[in-house]
C-alpha cells in the first residue's frame, strides 16, 4: 500500500517538473490544435510513404523484408525532439518495466507483421486491388473499437465510416488495370492485404486498450516513447526474418539493377523509413488525444486521397470518378469531425473545466 502510495508521489512529482503538460490540462483550442496537428502528420506522411514505397516496386524492388525494414527503422528520427528539448525526457509511467516492455515487444513485433503483409500486398496487387482491399481496415476498427474499447456509435459516424469505405473502394475500381500476376500470388497478395488491414485495425485499438487501462500518463512524450519503443522491436523482427529468408542475399543485385541507381534506390527506403514514422506519431498520436476509430478514420482519408496525392507528385490526371471519391471522402472526414465538436460542446456544458471531452470517434 504504501508502495504504491509513493508511485503515485513520484508520478505528481514528474508532471510538476515535466514541460509537457497532461492532455487534460489543455484548453480546448490547444486541444484541437494538437489533434489537427496529428492529422496532418498522418495524412502526409502516410501519402508520402505509399507513394514511395509503390515506387520502390515499381523501379525494380522486389525484397518484401527490406520493405518491411525500411517501415519501421526510421525511429531514430523521433530522438530529435528528446535532444532538441531535454525537459521532455520523463518517465512515462508509474506501471512496472517489465509490463510496459512485454506491451512495446508484443506491439511491435504485430507492427513488423502488418508491415510485412502490406508489402507483399503492394509487391503483387495493382494500386487499385490494393486500395479497395484496404478500404475494409475501418469496417474492422469499427467492430474492434465497439468490443474492445467499448466505443459508440452515432448516425454520424456510421456515415462517416460508410462514405469512407465506398470512397476507398471507388479510389479502387476507377484505378489501373490488374497486375499480371500469377493466380498464386495474386491470392497472396490479396490475403496479405485482408491480413494486415485488420491486423492495423487491431493494433489500433490495442495501443487505446494500453493507454487507458496500462500506461495512464497524458503527456506527449508517451506518444514517443511507444513508438520509438515499438518501432526498435519491429525492426529487430524485420531484421531477423531479413536474414532468416535468405532476402538479404539479393540486396546487392536489387540495388545495382534499380531502376534511378544506387543513390535513387537509398533515398527512396530512407524517405520512406522517415515518412512512415511521421504518419505513425501522427496515428499513435490521434489514437491518444482521440480515440483508435478516429484515428482509422483519418488513415482511410489518406488513403482516398491518393489519387489527389498522386496528381500533385506524378502529375497524372484526375477525373471523373477520381474526384467523386476524394470529395467523398472529405465528406466522410468531416461529418467524423463535426461529430466530436457535438460531443465537445455536450462535454463544454456539462463541465466548467477545460478538459477534453470524451469522444466518439
Amino acid at each position: 500500500m504504501h508502495d504504491c502510495d509513493n508511485e503515485d508521489l513520484k508520478a505528481a512529482k514528474d508532471e510538476v517538473k515535466s514541460s509537457l503538460p497532461p492532455i487534460t490540462n489543455l484548453k480546448r483550442w490547444q486541444w484541437w490544435l494538437l489533434v489537427f496537428l496529428n492529422i496532418g502528420f498522418l495524412l502526409i506522411g502516410q501519402g508520402v510513404a505509399v507513394l514511395l514505397l509503390r515506387s520502390y516496386y515499381e523501379k525494380g524492388g522486389h525484397c518484401n523484408w527490406a520493405a518491411t525494414l525500411a517501415q519501421n527503422a526510421g525511429f531514430p528520427f523521433l530522438f530529435i525532439p528528446f535532444i532538441l528539448f531535454p525537459s521532455i525526457k520523463e518517465p512515462s509511467t508509474t506501471c512496472p518495466r517489465i509490463i510496459l516492455m512485454l506491451i512495446y515487444v508484443g506491439l511491435g513485433a504485430l507492427f513488423a507483421c502488418g508491415n510485412l503483409m502490406h508489402s507483399v500486398g503492394l509487391e503483387y496487387l495493382s494500386t487499385s486491388t490494393y486500395s479497395c482491399i484496404c478500404a475494409t481496415q475501418l469496417v474492422f476498427s469499427a467492430v474492434f473499437s465497439f468490443f474492445i474499447n467499448s466505443q459508440k456509435c452515432t448516425i454520424l459516424i456510421l456515415n462517416s465510416i460508410i462514405v469512407l469505405t465506398l470512397s476507398a473502394i471507388l479510389v479502387g475500381v476507377s484505378g489501373h488495370p490488374a497486375k499480371q500476376v500469377s493466380q498464386a500470388k495474386y491470392t497472396l497478395g490479396f490475403v496479405a492485404t485482408i491480413g494486415a488491414s485488420a491486423l492495423y485495425a487491431l493494433l489500433l485499438s490495442l495501443t487505446q486498450l494500453s493507454f487507458q487501462k496500462i500506461i495512464k500518463k497524458e503527456t506527449f512524450a508517451v506518444v514517443l516513447e511507444l513508438q520509438i519503443c515499438t518501432s526498435i522491436v519491429a525492426s529487430c523482427v524485420s531484421l531477423a526474418g531479413l536474414f532468416a529468408s535468405g532476402e538479404w542475399r539479393l540486396l546487392e543485385g536489387e540495388v545495382m539493377n534499380f531502376h534511378d541507381g544506387s543513390l535513387s534506390y537509398a533515398m527512396t527506403l530512407i524517405l520512406t523509413a522517415i515518412a512512415w514514422q511521421i504518419c505513425s506519431v501522427g496515428a499513435v498520436g490521434l489514437i491518444f488525444v482521440v480515440s483508435s476509430l478516429f484515428s482509422n478514420v483519418v488513415s482511410t482519408l489518406a488513403l482516398c486521397l491518393s489519387p489527389l496525392a498522386a496528381a500533385i507528385a506524378f502529375d497524372h490526371s484526375l477525373k471523373g470518378a477520381k474526384i467523386v471519391a476524394v470529395l467523398m471522402g472529405i465528406w466522410g472526414f468531416t461529418t467524423c469531425v463535426y461529430q466530436n465538436c457535438l460531443d465537445d460542446h455536450e462535454a463544454k456544458n456539462k463541465h466548467t473545466d477545460d478538459k477534453p471531452p470524451e469522444c466518439s470517434c
